[in-house]
């Protein structure tokens, strides 16, 4: 009699995934993330399963060993990446300074496979930002100017989590790097931080940017910066008049 094959637990968690998928429900993620051909989730494929259902997946494999996160992290669906970058994101909190190490480490070398803004979005703050807040940060100028969408995003959200310790410096300086780039999910995240700046850090930091930038910045960017704002400060920044470059 053959031997029963012993699952690994990757595919335990791949089981659960699918166990928690709704076909109904991948068909509107796959219009959700631009799945189609030439937009910037060309190629995804989705099982269809909601955050709260990754998450509970992810908190009963909070110990998962890297070899098995990295199998599920280069996986085609993407709720199998995003359950492995989350269990990532447990870990490096967890961990001590050198498994938090390994996390960033790893993380790095995968990026091609953290490839859709929600994937950056939960965790490149509390990986990239968190590993490098405090140590020169000189890996996000090389991400902001990588031809990797994926990766010119990392660089301005991983600075996210030096605005919540306070800070506002390196987002200032990666948002200069990164604006004039020509993709709008980079517009957005650069106006989203910059409007974070002026939210937690200081409102005099983010007008000084707006007040050297704001007559060259992408609209959608400007927009984004200004969300909060009074509305007589929003006219003053719209109605700059553009600057050619």
């Amino acid at each position: 009699m053959p031997r029963a094959r012993i699952l690994s637990e990757s595919d335990v968690i791949c089981s659960e995934l699918r166990l928690l998928s709704d076909p109904e429900k991948a068909k509107t993620l796959l219009r959700f993330f631009k799945t189609g051909p030439g937009e910037y989730g060309e190629g995804d494929r989705f099982l269809g399963v909601v955050a709260p259902s990754v998450r509970k997946v992810v908190k009963s494999h909070r110990d998962a060993e890297e070899r098995e996160v990295l199998k599920l992290l280069r996986s085609e669906y993407h709720e199998e990446r995003l359950t492995a970058l989350l269990i990532l994101v447990g870990q490096y909190q967890r961990g001590d300074g050198r498994r938090r190490k390994s996390i960033y480490d790893l993380y790095l070398a995968n990026t091609r496979y953290v490839n859709n803004w929600d994937l950056v979005d939960l965790t490149a703050p509390h990986i990239v930002g968190a590993h490098l807040f405090g140590k020169r940060p000189s890996v996000l100028s090389r991400l902001a100017r990588s031809s990797s969408l994926w990766e010119r995003r990392i660089a301005i959200l991983a600075t996210f989590y030096f605005i919540r310790q306070g800070e506002s410096e390196e987002t200032l300086r990666i948002a200069e790097i990164l604006l004039h780039d020509s993709h709008d999910l980079i517009h957005k995240a650069v106006g989203w931080m910059l409007r974070e700046v002026g939210k937690c850090c200081s409102i005099e930091a983010e007008c000084r940017f707006l007040d050297a930038f704001a007559a060259e910045m992408p609209r959608t960017m400007l927009r984004y910066s200004i969300e909060r704002f009074p509305e007589h400060l929003k006219l003053r920044y719209m109605n700059k008049p553009r600057r050619r470059r």
